[in-house]
């Protein structure tokens, strides 16, 4: 075998990624990570973290990839900050080329994630993670008493509006139409709650911001237009929830691997196998429902203990 073989590859490396490289590290299968284009995943643009267990003062989302990447590598995985670009899981070793880097592996845990759908304003880049975000139950508990914005008509958007009048003194859900894409009842359930308004036929064209006490940068309003007339209006607000769908990054896996209509993973009940036998998935890319670093941290742990188990089945590891 070349020096570019490994037991172990992992695409990814978000919670779930890093926490199989330790995993499969412990287990002395040398694992290699290939982080990709965002080492450390979406918890690299979240700033403060209070949900995930172990710090009781919460943490940096960044700094606690950066902890989970130096844990991996203290028991011998190594990272490559390079990125999968192409896979071939017809026949064993697995082989995988990174540019023009050919890689094969025994096993593959794919853990690449699942990007949120974005309105894709500069304004909006600008203030991600300082009042825009696209998790209510990660950040909704920084909002006490404030007023939000929440933009989106599928049930996603309505769960987060729901769930965040739990904090938020006021929630004004911004869709683009009069129709919703929801289910009735999720919909109705969004009308009786008296601390939730509709802005309807309404989209954001611009996310104002200013600084804080401190000088940090804060979400304060939006320009929002009016999609029947072009006309616009300001709007205060303290932060802004965007709820308009998450898209698993698995282009490089359409037609290699089993997936759903929307493009997140198969996985087999109860564990991490894909349909084939010896790749793995974890994390976000193979869950639309959770979608938290803790949870995705747990199935990288499945994953490994699966890549583990299967390759001393056939006796590779």
């Amino acid at each position: 075998m070349s020096n570019n073989h490994h037991k172990v590859v992992i695409v990814g490396s978000g919670p779930a990624g890093l926490t199989a490289a330790i995993y499969a590290a412990r287990a002395n299968l040398s694992p290699v990570i290939y982080e990709g284009m965002q080492p450390g995943g979406q918890l690299t643009i979240t700033t403060d973290v209070e949900n995930y267990p172990g710090f009781e003062n919460g943490i940096q989302g960044p700094e606690l990839m950066d902890v989970m990447r130096k844990q991996a590598c203290k028991f011998g995985a190594k990272c490559e900050f390079k990125e999968i670009t192409e896979v071939d899981f017809s026949e064993r070793p697995f082989k995988l080329k990174s540019g023009e880097e050919n890689i094969t592996a025994d096993s593959v845990i794919i853990s690449t994630g699942a990007s949120a759908k974005l309105l894709g304003l500069e304004s909006e880049s600008n203030y991600m993670g300082y009042g825009v975000s696209a998790c209510a139950t990660c950040d909704g508990f920084f909002y006490k008493g404030l007023k939000v914005l929440v933009v989106g008509g599928g049930d996603t958007a309505l769960e987060e509006a729901i769930y965040l009048t739990n904090f938020a003194s006021e929630v004004v859900l911004i869709h683009r139409r009069e129709g919703f894409r929801a289910s009735k009842i999720m919909l109705d359930r969004a009308k009786k709650n008296p601390k939730i308004t509709f802005s309807l036929n309404r989209t954001i064209k611009e996310v104002i911001g200013g600084k804080d006490a401190m000088g940090n940068k804060k979400v304060t309003g939006a320009v929002l237009v009016n999609t029947l007339d072009n006309s616009t209006e300001e709007i205060s607000t303290d932060g802004i929830f965007i709820a308009i769908g998450h898209q698993p990054n698995t282009k490089i896996f359409d037609g290699k691997l089993n997936m759903d209509d929307t493009g997140y993973l198969n996985v087999k009940p109860g564990s991490t196998y894909t349909n084939i036998d010896g790749v793995f998935a974890a994390g976000d890319v193979a869950d639309k429902t959770y979608r938290q670093a803790v949870t995705a941290a747990g199935t990288g742990c499945m994953a490994a203990l699966d890549a583990q188990k299967w390759l001393e089945e056939k006796e590779l590891a």
